[in-house]
């Protein structure tokens, strides 16, 4: 059976709906299995998975739908020429409320063609622990 060349675009085409929907619906599942346990509540959310072209204005603009974004930090590589995203970032809220709407319209969605996670942001130092009980 042979495809016509439009079908295998658009079949293997990234910015098919269905595939984004798929790609987040897995990611979502594969990090929920993966929590253990639930960080305290913060005002502060990590957020994981970034591109390396996200900005701080584009984060800001994806997360400022669920409430007043204080600040916003993407971390970048400050040894490459072009100080890319390192693949992570933080955003602040003004209260828990909107902190928890920004963690939960935001987690798992796709932000420049990646799925991101936020979780609540640990305090400085604090890592995350396994469990092996």
């Amino acid at each position: 059976m042979a495809m016509r060349s439009g079908n295998l675009r658009r079949f293997f085409s990234t910015n098919s709906t269905l595939f984004d929907q798929s790609i987040a619906a897995i990611a979502s599942a594969s990090f929920a299995s993966r929590v253990t346990e639930q960080d305290p509540p913060s005002t502060t959310l990590f957020v994981s998975g970034l591109s390396r072209r996200t900005t701080n204005q584009k984060l800001r603009e994806a997360f400022a739908k669920f409430g007043d974004v204080i600040h916003v930090r993407v971390v970048t590589d400050r040894n490459s020429l072009t100080k890319d995203c390192k693949g992570f970032g933080f955003v602040r809220y003004d209260n828990l409320e909107d902190a928890e709407k920004g963690m939960k319209g935001m987690d798992a969605q796709l932000l420049d063609g990646r799925v991101i996670f936020a979780e609540y942001a640990r305090p400085k130092g604090q890592s995350a622990t396994l469990d092996n009980d």
